[in-house]
């Protein structure tokens, strides 16, 4: 299989982030050969990154071993309408600040795969508490 990596990840190496870039990379680079691919969801997100140039935002992932995006399915849509059910009911008991739909899509889309390679454990654990997680 392979795991899918989050957008923290990307933007700590792409702006070359002067506390998370090297574990970052590090983490990457010891689950490449497991293969790394990530969402189209994450894809998206990389934009303003690469100033909207696809080219230049294929060229890094290439560059980094990681796959273009896999298609969302229906599957990954059933299961992010679950977690998006169960995040905006939180939001409205205030027990979650943020509706977040971005990460709801990344999560549902990484449970197909080996899990999920994030800084953002808290969340994704709240959201999908069976997904694999590793994290710099």
């Amino acid at each position: 299989m392979a795991w899918v990596v989050d957008t923290d990840l990307l933007l700590d190496v792409a702006t070359r982030d002067a506390t998370f870039c090297r574990r970052s990379a590090d983490l990457l680079a010891k689950q490449r050969p497991l293969g790394l691919l990530v969402c189209p969801v994450t894809y998206v997100e990389l934009a303003p990154v690469f100033y909207g140039v696809t080219k230049d935002a294929d060229e890094f992932l290439a560059m980094l071993g990681v796959r273009q995006p896999e298609s969302l399915t229906m599957i990954d849509a059933k299961v992010a309408f679950v977690s998006w059910h169960l995040a905006v009911q939180r939001k409205q008991k205030k027990v979650e600040r943020k509706r977040p739909v971005a990460d709801v899509l990344i999560g549902a889309f990484a449970m197909r795969f080996d899990g999920l390679l994030t800084r953002n454990t808290s969340d994704f654990r709240t959201l999908f508490p069976n997904l694999n997680l590793l994290s710099p």
